[in-house]
């Protein structure tokens, strides 16, 4: 019976251990499965928002500027709801309410003044809207007091320091968020390569650190992102590098990327021309000495575009990673994977962009340190027109205009003279 009895243990275990190995296998294939997927998600979701994107550049300035209003929305939307649910909890009144008024308020202030003189060929002749362009600073700020007025009046006791600390990060979100957008639409305003040239090489720098990384890397760079190499961060800085000389080739060559917006209802199919910058002009310079000796020239002809493009590509690779390196120390500090859920396989709107905003600021700074022709455009000049003169006086600058038009002969003298009789 002993012998029978340990046969017995035998054969009734082995099902059993069958089963357990089955069992611990069967999660890795549903991982591989569930990793496909992922995968699948990501790029098919890749595809449509660069094309999507696409169709924004060609649909002229107004969908680009509403585009980057919309994101800047999502990711304050994102990053106050990490905030917003302590706030719940604890009762705390108005808190969510007045998240979005601050928003309303700073977006107010920095972007309606331009919206104003842009708006100026639509409908800017009320006096409603005259009053707003001209008081906008005042009504901006008038705004802001009575948020923060609120604020103070919500203040509850035993919550002082909780609140405070979410007046904080509201604020400390605009500056990094809203205000940065605001440097991203007036990069827009400067012409279109300044807003897709930048966005496009933190895309680039992206992927190809992510190449680099997998092929090369071995060194960790950062602690809070152990995925990231020092092999991964160079080799993307060269390969961003090429990518901003092959981008600007293809780019500078189109009037509508690199105009100044002079209205916002443009198209690929129709827009304006202008007198191109300087730096879209090829360009004499000559070389040292000891250089032209080797090369058999002493002077080279190039569009300096070439090097600002280098200039950003080197601040898109070594920078600007650190905007997605804060983003991440950020998820850490509350304990989350992702922002949000809102692109399928690509987390939240924060998580794809973090980098953009350091991007865009710094390509509003460059461009207006070393590559701005002038301060003065048109745009600005018919803005002090319309909305500084009575008028009176516009109609006394308008003939004056007629009078040097007609003694250049541009304008015919009779055609001059009725014109007279109409302001007559």
């Amino acid at each position: 019976m002993g012998k029978g009895e340990d046969t017995s243990k035998k054969t009734s275990t082995a099902p059993v251990e069958k089963i357990d190995k089955a069992e611990k296998k069967q999660p890795v294939v549903n991982e591989l499965e569930k990793k496909k997927l992922a995968f699948i998600t990501r790029t098919i979701w890749s595809l449509v928002m660069i094309g999507s994107f696409l169709v924004l550049v060609l649909s002229g300035h107004l969908p680009l500027i509403a585009l980057v209003i919309v994101f800047q929305v999502l990711v304050f939307k994102e990053i106050i709801a990490l905030t917003s649910e302590p706030a719940r909890d604890k009762n705390l009144p108005y808190n969510k309410s007045l998240n979005w008024y601050f928003l309303i308020s700073t977006v107010y202030f920095l972007d309606g003044e331009s919206i104003f003189v842009f708006l100026q060929d639509i409908d800017m002749s009320t006096p409603s809207m005259m009053f707003m362009y001209r008081n906008h600073k005042l009504i901006a700020y008038t705004l802001y007091l009575a948020g923060f007025i609120l604020f103070v009046y919500t203040l509850k006791k035993g919550f002082y320091k909780f609140q405070l600390a979410q007046l904080c990060a509201t604020h400390m979100t605009l500056l990094i968020v809203v205000f940065q957008s605001h440097l991203i639409i007036d990069n827009i305003f400067n012409g279109i390569i300044w807003f897709l040239l930048p966005a496009a090489l933190v895309i680039v720098n992206d992927i190809f650190a992510y190449l680099c990384g997998i092929t090369f890397g071995r060194t960790q760079l950062i602690a809070i992102s152990p995925k990231k190499t020092v092999e991964g961060f160079i080799g993307a800085w060269i390969c961003t590098s090429f990518a901003a000389v092959l981008f600007t080739y293809i780019l500078s060559q189109s009037d509508y990327l690199t105009c100044p917006a002079t209205q916002l209802r443009t198209t690929i199919y129709d827009y304006p021309h202008c007198e191109p910058n300087p730096v879209f002009i090829p360009q004499l310079y000559q070389l040292p000495t000891n250089l032209a000796e080797q090369i058999g020239t002493d002077v080279i002809i190039f569009k300096p575009i070439y090097f600002h493009a280098i200039i950003l590509a080197t601040f898109a690779s070594l920078i600007a990673p650190f905007g997605g390196f804060f983003a991440s120390g950020v998820k850490r500090a509350f304990g989350i994977k992702d922002f949000g859920d809102t692109i399928p396989g690509h987390g939240g709107i924060t998580d794809r962009f973090d980098c953009q905003f350091l991007m865009g600021s710094f390509s509003y700074l460059y461009y207006q340190t070393f590559i701005a022709a002038s301060n003065i455009t048109l745009g600005k000049i018919l803005q002090m027109a319309v909305f500084h003169l009575t008028q009176d006086q516009i109609v006394h600058l308008t003939k004056a205009l007629l009078k040097y038009l007609g003694s250049t002969g541009a304008i015919e003298q009779d055609k001059i003279d009725k014109i007279y009789d109409l302001l007559n």
